[in-house]
């Protein structure tokens, strides 16, 4: 456990962030199916992905993928092109995380899996390819996580017929999608993509070298503190202007709570609006659902009430995110309160109350999940507080705790 406060409300420093873990991943992905290495700049440091690293360099016939989601879905498409029979298994978590839909999508595709223990769920057996691909049509829930969509398409270009995958119903989590077919695009890969319908040939991967840039998420918990600085001067380098991230949304929400951003050479500057905070913020994570634990806490710290909607994803994450927000948020005296509204049900969920950090720390659980304790930090402005299980954030930014301490956060322990 870390205890964590902040002595006085001004945040200023530079801070060189680390590369995205979710371009990483697909980097590597697509230099793996490549056939030809080139070099990567500014990997990520995260332990997802040097844990995929080590997966697609390893000749084990059980690779295990411990609580690494993506990686867990990208190895699951990958390893179904490749020859041999390898088993895909993760940490007990992992083993409750569903599967179905990408496996589905894959044998209706010709892949040879089966599930060792609870149908639908890992650990996996995937067998060689040999009718993988004769089928080149599939049908996937558009509403599903996108990384079993990116999953499918980083191996489209590779199957005998390529593929032409339908997209049925709402499509959540766009811009990831965009973001691998960014990537693919950069590494000489074309699709088609027209209304639910996303085409890709045969195609080859050119190796090309590739620069990663910095990740939006690991940014929004600067900017979480940067709302609650009552003096702001902080750089954050490594963050591109023109980015394939989702996450970059982040500048016009963090606009309409107080927090001003300058793109310059090395990144952005964060400073002040000036402006006055809105009663009720509205916003879809629709796009950008890793910034609903951020940005939520925000709102608590700042008393405006949060209404939000796009969260289908969160339940089925490292841990239920609507529940552990609901769980924590609560130890500052705010409620996450679910409203179903209009006939289809949608869920709007609002963050109501002023977060107050009681004399005796708090204790925040982060449930295995590295957002959890990023996002809940910034509320050592407030007060003391103490964050259970610290070394989660290795997940995706493992120099989270020592950059802290950079901007002036003491930590013990």
């Amino acid at each position: 456990m870390y205890s964590i406060r902040k002595t006085n409300t001004t945040l200023s420093g530079e801070i060189t962030l680390a590369g995205s873990k979710s371009i990483s991943n697909r980097t590597l992905i697509i230099r793996a199916l490549c056939g030809e290495s080139f070099p990567i700049t500014h990997l990520a440091n995260a332990k997802d992905t040097d844990l995929l690293q080590g997966l697609l360099s390893s000749n084990a016939i059980v690779r295990d993928a411990g609580a690494a989601g993506t990686t867990f879905r990208f190895m699951t498409a990958y390893l179904s092109t490749q020859d041999g029979i390898q088993v895909l298994t993760g940490t007990e978590r992992m083993k409750q995380r569903p599967i179905g839909v990408l496996v589905d999508a894959l044998r209706s595709l010709g892949a040879n899996i089966e599930y060792l223990e609870e149908e639908g769920y890992p650990p996996l057996q995937i067998g060689p390819p040999n009718a993988f691909g004769r089928n080149n049509k599939v049908q996937i829930s558009a509403n599903t996580s996108s990384q079993y969509i990116s999953a499918l398409l980083m191996i489209a270009p590779t199957l005998p017929k390529g593929l032409v995958l339908e997209l049925v119903g709402k499509i959540v989590s766009r811009p990831y999608i965009e973001m691998t077919l960014a990537q693919m695009a950069y590494f000489g890969v074309k699709h088609e993509w027209k209304g639910q319908f996303i085409r890709v040939t045969p195609q080859d991967y050119q190796a090309r070298p590739f620069v990663v840039e910095a990740d939006w998420s690991a940014a929004s918990y600067y900017y979480g503190m940067a709302a609650f600085a009552t003096e702001l001067d902080l750089q954050l380098n490594g963050l591109f202007e023109d980015s394939l991230q989702g996450d970059a949304v982040l500048t016009e929400i963090m606009a309409h709570l107080g927090v001003k951003t300058t793109f310059n050479a090395k990144g952005v500057h964060l400073s002040k609006t000036g402006l006055p905070l809105p009663a009720v913020f509205e916003y879809d994570f629709l796009r950008c659902p890793d910034l609903a634990q951020t940005i939520a806490v925000v709102c608590a710290g700042l008393g405006v009430t949060g209404r939000f909607t796009g969260l289908e994803t969160l339940r089925i994450k490292e841990t239920d995110r609507i529940a552990a927000l609901d769980q924590e948020l609560a130890k500052v005296g705010v409620k996450v309160i679910e409203e179903k509204v209009g006939a289809d049900g949608k869920a709007f969920f609002r963050i109501e109350g002023k977060a107050v950090v009681p004399t005796k720390a708090p204790e925040f659980a982060t449930y295995e999940d590295h957002r959890m304790a990023m996002a809940f930090a910034p509320l050592a402005f407030l007060g003391k507080i103490n964050i259970h299980e610290p070394e989660v954030v290795v997940k995706s930014y493992p120099d989270f705790w020592r950059d802290l301490r950079t901007v002036g956060f003491e930590i013990l322990g």
